[in-house]
């Protein structure tokens, strides 16, 4: 059974550099709004913004690659 993290590369790799800008900013007002209701009322599962922060990463790797793959 394939890891989530490796399917998630695998999604990222079809995805456009405009689509890969989009998800980013998208997820990062998403844990932004997870943080803050965090703060207020904690929330069920806390290791979810962890894993959240970790997807957000993830994209911006497989950015970065894309970047530097054209120079």
């Amino acid at each position: 059974m394939p890891n989530k993290a490796v399917e998630f590369n695998k999604n990222l790799q079809h995805m456009s550099v405009e689509d890969l800008k989009a998800r980013i900013q998208e997820d990062e007002l998403r844990l932004k709004k997870m943080e803050f209701a965090h703060a207020i009322s904690p929330i069920e599962n806390p290791m979810s913004i962890r894993l959240f922060r970790r997807d957000i990463a993830r994209v911006k790797t497989e950015l970065k690659k894309r970047e530097l793959s054209v120079k």
